[in-house]
């Protein structure tokens, strides 16, 4: 138990700067997948068919393929093509076009749950469809956006481990690291364990408190 006590001391200040790395790659990709998933739904929900397919035919691409394949994709093709982004950068931008894609079917579904007589009534009092979306149908489709937004926030965060693989010295790839050098292989990957746990019930609780704001039970 001692030794157990005295490594936690020594070994939680290197897994803590990689816990930065993980917070960091998290919160940009949430930002950036929620805001590209919102932009989706609406060309799934525009009447130009064109612009739908399209977007459906991306959708699909994105969930069909692993969401590893779209990371080495992103740090070790677009290279190619003129592209160069370091491994943090490709971890987030190939975390935030991944979930992208799920969150688009999560707003669709929650806008599409708002019946169309509510937007007819707006535009009949002269609200512009912003206007609409902003102050109407967003605030009531958060009821059923929030839950299933949430749970797709913290499977983010689990996943944002996989960027270990591009050599992005997060949580995970610390602990590797880690146990190659101690060779405490229990104890460290126990640590990391630990750090996520903490990290998912941190998030958890967050969102939870938005559920309560929107009352949501």
């Amino acid at each position: 138990m001692e030794n157990w006590i005295s490594n936690f001391i020594e070994f939680m200040p290197i897994l803590l700067k990689g816990t930065i790395y993980t917070v960091e790659i998290t919160l940009v990709s949430i930002v950036l997948s929620t805001i590209l998933g919102f932009i989706w739904a609406l060309a799934l929900l525009s009447r130009y068919k064109l612009l739908q397919r399209t977007v459906r035919v991306f959708i699909n691409v994105v969930r069909g393929t692993p969401l590893l394949v779209q990371m080495f994709y992103v740090y070790f093709v677009l290279p190619d093509i003129g592209i160069r982004l370091t491994a943090l950068q490709a971890g987030m931008v190939g975390l935030s076009i991944c979930y992208s894609a799920y969150h688009a079917e999560i707003f669709r579904a929650g806008i599409i749950s708002i019946g169309l007589g509510q937007w007819e009534a707006a535009r009949a009092i002269g609200f512009k469809n912003y206007q609409i979306m902003a102050r109407i149908i967003l605030p009531q489709a958060a009821r059923m956006i929030l839950p299933p937004l949430g749970t797709s926030f913290i499977i983010l965060l689990k996943d944002s481990s996989l960027a270990s693989v591009i050599t992005v010295r997060e949580l995970t790839r610390s602990g590797q690291l880690l146990a190659s050098t101690t060779f405490e292989n229990m104890q460290d990957i126990t640590l990391v364990a630990i750090v996520y746990i903490t990290l998912t019930q941190v998030l958890a609780l967050l969102i939870q408190h938005l559920e309560r704001r929107f009352k949501i039970p």
